[in-house]
């Protein structure tokens, strides 16, 4: 019977919603993760008798005709693109993009890398590095009788000393974007890889070319709602049910005709 095979399409589509709902749940207070939403499409229609199809008793045409669908499958994971809150840490390597744009940094294989995550650390060499000790780039290295660090919305970072009035320029740091920034491929560690689909990266200074400004002292939070991820897993789990009572259904109606004499 084909409704069982139909039904556990919409069992396994259900299930990746859930997977995908349980990721947005557990990385809601991860910084810079965008909430991720799955989404989905109908498979291919059994055409038992095609609408226009002309009638062979009397010619006439057939409005509608008779179309089966077989399922639904997942088409993509879907990523929420609009910007977490603002949170206020006062950590002086603590950046947030306030607006478009990633930060650039380089991986150990020479790749470049994508992310929003701009908890930023200084390495044992006094580098500017990630959480994971991936350098941002531009390489910008913070001098160790260095006081104080300040970073403006235009990403020019200064050192300030002790002996000095004047603050000191160690670089500026740069923002990337993507003309399709949900085709970037996520690694993890809230890093992200350029693919074919998300384009090449443009490359600009913070404010400029319709990027982002940085703001010290902050982090963007996750952006994922719990009240709706909430919402969306009670609907998954009705869905869940609802597909597999149709095979609950099925079984019996196979069972009822095959017992018939």
């Amino acid at each position: 019977m084909r409704a069982l095979q139909i039904a556990a399409t919409g069992m396994s589509a259900q299930q990746t919603r859930v997977d995908v709902i349980s990721n947005n749940l557990a990385n809601m207070s991860t910084t810079g993760y965008n909430a991720r939403r799955a989404e989905f499409a109908d498979l291919a229609y059994q055409q038992a008798v095609r609408p226009g199809a002309i009638a062979a008793t009397d010619g006439t045409m057939i409005p509608a005709g008779v179309q089966l669908g077989m399922g639904v499958r997942p088409t993509a994971v879907s990523v929420n693109l609009s910007q977490g809150t603002l949170l206020s840490t006062g950590g002086d390597l603590d950046v947030a993009i306030d607006g478009s744009g990633y930060l650039e940094v380089t991986l150990p294989s020479g790749t470049s890398a994508y992310t929003r995550d701009g908890g930023l650390k200084r390495s044992a060499e006094g580098q500017i590095v990630t959480s994971d000790g991936f350098p941002v780039v531009p390489g910008i290295t913070i001098p160790e009788d260095a006081r104080a660090v300040a970073i403006n919305g235009n990403g020019e970072v200064y050192a300030y000393f002790q002996d000095r009035a004047e603050a000191e320029l160690l670089g500026q740091i740069s923002l990337a974007g993507f003309t399709n920034e949900k085709g970037l491929e996520a690694t993890g560690s809230n890093l992200f890889l350029e693919t074919a689909a998300s384009g090449p990266p443009q490359v600009a200074m913070p404010g400029e070319d319709g990027m982002g400004t940085l703001r010290q002292g902050y982090l963007e939070e996750s952006s994922v709602d719990p009240v709706r991820e909430i919402t969306e897993l009670i609907k998954a789990q009705r869905g869940y049910e609802l597909n597999s009572k149709v095979i609950t259904a099925a079984d019996q109606m196979l069972g009822a005709t095959v017992q018939v004499r």
